[in-house]
């Protein structure tokens, strides 16, 4: 497993006590006790092998007292001092952390528990994932969805779910639970009598100490009368338990990098403690003097500057069947963006760079843009000439603004990467490290980063031929490497060489194309929104009583929880009531104002991520918007939309269909939307052979309807309203797992009533869970699962130690082969409909991909007949036990079309 913009904390002081403990009473031959020293040897050197990490730190307490022992005398005044033959490891175990290449940490006045919460918090700030090693319960109340606890002791992490499994409660209450329980080894008072059981009861009924705290009188009993005693103190304990998470640190998560380990040193230690099984692992004098000697490679770089020397260049790389080339810009926009060189390479470490519109002061004379282009016109559009890029699309955007139609994409090293594995970086720099072991120079090291970023014009030449150079080199090494590697697996090369590299030049043709956008529409809409949420902004005030600010989740709190005294449901990792959207979803079920504040940030976003957006995103020169489709993002092979995203645009709202009303067609056209029906559904069938499945869609009846009829046991004729919603819900909630608390909560019943309904679903289908358990068995067994037409899904965490994640992982099983086969289907429809559009240039264009939907811009006197060959085309290019079935709808807009 690697750790990929992930912070691991190491619990140091927490498991210098454990391995103690755990560990026999071992000695070398002098009578050193090594014990403890190879216990957490032991653990650090598992989580290197496993997690892999390059930002972590193992955190140790300071010796000394600490602010706590300041707030009471008898903090951790009955624990006793640290056994000699474990203070006689310390050092020893701090020498190896460091020789491992772990930073370690120790700061006076607070403990480890302080210096690890800041850490956390600052990394989670950051965007970045944490990972904490311990067996300290008290860092439960760290976690949340970004901070996980994890303990190699016995093999278990802490995740939200896993805590309240663990302790009863939420990680925004192991706070209030820990001081109703108290600590005996710190001296902590808790309330008498009272253990997990009975605090984990009490925070469910009241949701916080401090409102059991308000109910006290109310709790009867003895453990009611302790409760009353423990009043006055429990402040204090609740102080005591609670980490800091403020700790002023020279550190931050960023500077918290891992070091190449110091062999030497290690080979010393061990040899002092005797720890020989790793000794013979570590290299020798003699490997280590070579391991650290520069790795250097025999790169022939050169810069183009005349044109005697590009004439040579370009006869040479027309007598090739295939080379590597890239292009380098002054931007990313690809429709804006401007050339400002061109490398090719033919073979490893040699290539070339021709600048053409570097600019800086004292730039070197170079060939102009034009003559260049002019030049390489011919070779860029020889179709029998294979053409290796990293990205190609982007090249061909560019060379395309040029006049220039980039013809012989053969292959891409972005898309090899992403057939192999979908779930790993595909970016250059991570892929020539894992397969070619190069360290690459990343555009941040040539041009620098932040607001004094150079554009690549403004990079000197000597600096740029080597950064673009390598760039054609890599790619035509990559290619080389991974193009062999899915020679391996025919399957995977089939999926790489029929659907995704013949879907380059159909998405390239698509983004040129764009969405024609009615501002004014939207501008409209704008304006009624922003009248709509000033009307929601009063209302609010009015029901408030007060004036506050809408968008503040901490004004807001203290008006749901304090003024209008609603329940709590979650708290966030601060300990604060939660204003998320989840939350206010639930509490508008019953209350009018949470219902309120939803429906303003509902439209609040719609306002700031399209109406007023995609108005500003239309291109000049084009009159469009332009959006980029994104081959190699999603894990299952759906395509993505970004800049902007046109794939989220809500239908299910009144407000979300306005938006696609300002999508509309040319005068003379209008927009056809052609969308596969249930095909995830037919899907399930073709993978499963269910009878029942089979028959329903053989028959062409309602599924929905048909599933209801089996599941409630009535004729199909007698299916309410009711129950085919029902079943349209199971249908599509057992395709992606769903659970019988989670159907019962979408259905708004018992959980005893929803897996009911799944058990007579089963009952019904019973080749649809024959199929669900041989799939999960075989990604067990395997590792990934695979699509109908051989493209590999893999799950990393399908045999996972941790039950939440090993059964996200099994769920994805069971929902990828359909989702990854209906997005095979979907492309080897595009790359269909592409040859019949290009046979057709001026009657119909194809526009938009939205999940399993189509969108063109059709001419008015052919919409007959391009609604025929749509249909024809996207139900002939997959034979699967059921027929596919494409719904299409004509219109102005894309709202009417849809």
């Amino acid at each position: 497993m690697t750790t990929q913009n992930t912070l691991i904390l190491v619990d140091g002081s927490s498991y210098l006590y454990r391995a103690f403990h755990a560990m026999p009473s071992l000695n070398n031959s002098e009578g050193m006790p090594t014990g403890a020293v190879y216990g957490v040897t032991n653990m650090l050197r598992n989580l290197l092998k496993e997690y892999q990490p390059t930002h972590a730190a193992v955190i140790f307490d300071a010796k000394g007292d600490t602010f706590r022992h300041e707030l009471s005398a008898d903090y951790k005044a009955t624990r006793p001092p640290m056994p000699p033959e474990l203070v006689e490891q310390i050092a020893v175990i701090h020498q190896i952390v460091q020789a491992l290449g772990f930073p370690l940490l120790s700061v006076a006045g607070v403990e480890a528990d302080d210096v690890i919460g800041t850490l956390a918090q600052q990394a989670e700030k950051a965007g970045m994932e944490v990972l904490i090693f311990t067996g300290d319960k008290d860092l439960a109340q760290l976690v949340n969805e970004h901070i996980t606890l994890i303990n190699t002791m016995n093999n278990t992490r802490l995740d939200p779910q896993g805590v309240k499994e663990k302790f009863g409660v939420t990680p925004a209450q192991i706070i209030d639970f820990l001081s109703l329980v108290g600590d005996k080894v710190d001296n902590v008072r808790g309330v008498d009598k009272v253990g997990e059981k009975t605090a984990a009861k009490w925070l469910e009924q009241y949701t916080s100490l401090d409102t059991i705290i308000a109910n006290s009188a109310q709790i009867k009993g003895k453990v009611g009368e302790n409760l009353r005693a423990a009043l006055h103190y429990l402040p204090l304990t609740k102080a005591l338990i609670t980490i800091r998470c403020d700790v002023p640190l020279s550190e931050t998560p960023q500077t918290l990098t891992l070091k190449t380990s110091d062999n030497t040193s290690l080979r010393q230690i061990y040899q002092t403690l005797e720890f020989k099984n790793w000794l013979h692992e570590l290299p020798t004098e003699a490997t280590l003097i070579a391991a650290t000697a520069p790795i250097t490679r025999d790169r022939h770089y050169q810069c183009i500057l005349t044109e005697t020397e590009l004439q040579t260049w370009l006869k040479r790389l027309a007598q090739v069947t295939t080379f590597a080339f890239d292009t380098e810009t002054d931007g990313l926009d690809y429709l804006q963006a401007q050339l400002v060189g061109l490398s090719f390479a033919l073979q490893a470490d040699e290539a070339i760079y021709i600048p053409v519109a570097h600019d800086y002061m004292g730039a070197p004379p170079q060939l102009s843009r034009e003559r260049v282009l002019q030049l390489c016109k011919p070779l860029l559009e020889n179709p029998t000439i294979g053409k290796i890029g990293q990205n190609i699309k982007f090249d061909a955007h560019i060379l395309a603004n040029n006049n220039i139609q980039l013809q012989g994409i053969a292959y891409d090293s972005l898309l090899e990467s992403y057939v192999l594995d979908s779930t790993r970086p595909h970016d250059m720099d991570s892929l020539a490290l894992a397969h070619l072991n190069i360290k690459t120079t990343t555009f941040e090291e040539v041009a620098g980063k932040g607001a004094k970023q150079l554009r690549f014009n403004q990079v000197s030449l000597e600096i740029a031929t080597d950064y673009a150079a390598e760039d054609a080199d890599v790619t035509w090494q990559l290619h080389r490497k991974l193009w062999a590697d899915l020679q391996t697996t025919p399957s995977l090369q089939a999926v790489f060489t029929d659907i995704e590299m013949p879907l380059i030049p159909v998405l390239l043709q698509m983004e040129r194309n764009g969405v024609m956008i009615d501002a004014d529409k939207l501008y409209a809409q704008s304006n009624e929104l922003a009248s709509r949420l000033q009307t929601l902004e009063i209302q609010a005030h009015e029901q408030a009583g007060m004036v506050f600010n809408l968008n503040s989740p901490k004004q807001l709190q203290t008006i749901l929880f304090e003024k209008f005294n609603l329940p709590i449901l979650e708290k966030t990792p601060k300990g604060q009531p939660s204003t998320a959207e989840s939350v206010l979803q639930e509490l508008a079920h019953d209350y009018p104002f949470p219902a309120l504040i939803l429906e303003h940030r509902t439209l609040s976003k719609l306002k700031s991520t399209y109406t007023d957006a995609l108005p500003q995103q239309i291109k000049a020169r084009t009159g469009r918007v332009h959006t980029s489709y994104q081959q190699a993002v999603t894990t299952t092979g759906r395509l993505s939309s970004t800049e902007p995203n046109l794939q989220n645009i809500p239908i299910r709202t009144l407000e979300g269909r306005r938006i696609r009303q300002a999508f509309v067609a040319p005068k003379g056209f209008k927009i056809v939307a052609a969308d596969y029906s249930q095909i995830e559904l037919r899907i399930m069938a073709h993978l499963s052979q269910d009878a029942g499945l089979l028959k329903a869609f053989s028959l062409g009846e309602d599924i929905h309807r048909a599933t209801a009829a089996e599941v409630f046991g009535v004729p199909l004729a007698d299916v309410s309203t009711t129950q085919r919603r029902n079943a349209k819900a199971i249908n599509f909630g057992l395709i992606y797992g769903m659970s019988a608390f989670g159907l019962g909560k979408q259905l708004e019943i018992g959980r005893t009533e929803a897996q009911s309904y799944i058990d007579a679903y089963f009952a019904r289908y019973p080749d649809v869970k024959k199929y669900m358990e041989e799939t999960q068995a075989q990604a067990h067994e395997q590792g990934y699962v695979e699509t109908v037409f051989g493209r590999r899904l893999y799950l990393p965490e399908i045999n996972a130690r941790n039950h939440q994640r090993r059964q996200y992982a099994e769920r994805t099983a069971i929902n990828a082969p359909m989702q990854g086969t209906a997005a095979d289907i979907i492309k080897k429809a595009m790359i269909a409909l592409h040859t019949w559009t290009v046979e057709n240039p001026a009657r119909v264009k194809m526009i938009m991909q939205v999940h399993d939907e189509l969108v063109f811009e059709v001419a008015d006197d052919f919409i007959e007949a391009a609604c025929e060959t749509i249909r024809q085309l996207m139900c002939s290019v997959a034979i699967l036990r059921v027929p596919l079935l494409v719904e299409i709808g004509v219109g102005n807009n894309w709202d009417e079309a849809h």
